[in-house]
């Protein structure tokens, strides 16, 4: 709804007893349509810079479902999948379905490309980042994102354009991959490079 859209994200993402708050993150209210396009545009642009093979993984909720795999395909990228993230933790709702997964879309530059002969899952459960350890509203758990990159050839490149606190760029380089973020926030941005240096001694990303 109009309303709900135009509340800031902090309001939106967090409930009221949280332990630690966050600061707001820009392009978080618009409409369904403006939202496919942005979407879309980034997909493309995605796709554009991408390998042919590479796998494409975005995370999205029931509401945005419908409209991300329309996105997606208009992108260019062939839609081949949808993982399920179970988060036993997450809030209940009071006589109603907790809202206990969020969904990974999967697509793929072309024909996909195995670079293993595992059969991997196609649900995760992962409890979400504690209110105390986390440094982004929406940041997704580490082993959760280890587990997805599972799909990817060790000493690939993972590119992330929302990199938020640096979360995929730690799954990526904690299991031998190269990573590419982009982040427009200058807060996240500096939280990302001081997580990703800390951990992983990167002095360039300053």
């Amino acid at each position: 709804y109009a309303g709900q859209r135009q509340q800031p994200p902090s309001v939106k993402y967090q409930s009221s007893d949280a332990q630690k708050k966050h600061h707001d993150f820009h392009g978080d209210n618009r409409d369904q349509r403006s939202f496919i396009t942005w979407a879309t545009l980034w997909l493309s642009e995605c796709y554009r810079v991408s390998k042919p093979g590479s796998v494409l993984m975005t995370f999205t909720d029931w509401r945005q479902l419908p409209a991300m795999t329309d996105a997606l395909q208009a992108g260019g990228w062939l839609w081949r999948n949808i993982v399920v993230w179970d988060k036993p933790t997450a809030r209940p709702t009071l006589g109603g379905f907790r809202n206990q997964c969020e969904y990974v879309l999967v697509g793929v530059k072309g024909k996909f490309q195995p670079c293993h002969r595992q059969c991997l899952p196609g649900v995760f459960k992962h409890s979400i980042v504690s209110h105390q350890r986390k440094q982004h509203m929406t940041e997704k758990p580490l082993p959760l994102l280890v587990d997805l990159l599972a799909i990817s050839p060790e000493g690939g490149v993972v590119l992330d354009p929302f990199m938020g606190s640096g979360s995929t760029g730690a799954a990526a380089l904690s299991t031998g991959r190269k990573f590419i973020g982009v982040e427009m926030d200058k807060g996240y941005y500096g939280v990302a490079c001081e997580r990703l240096d800390n951990q992983h001694g990167l002095a360039l990303w300053k």
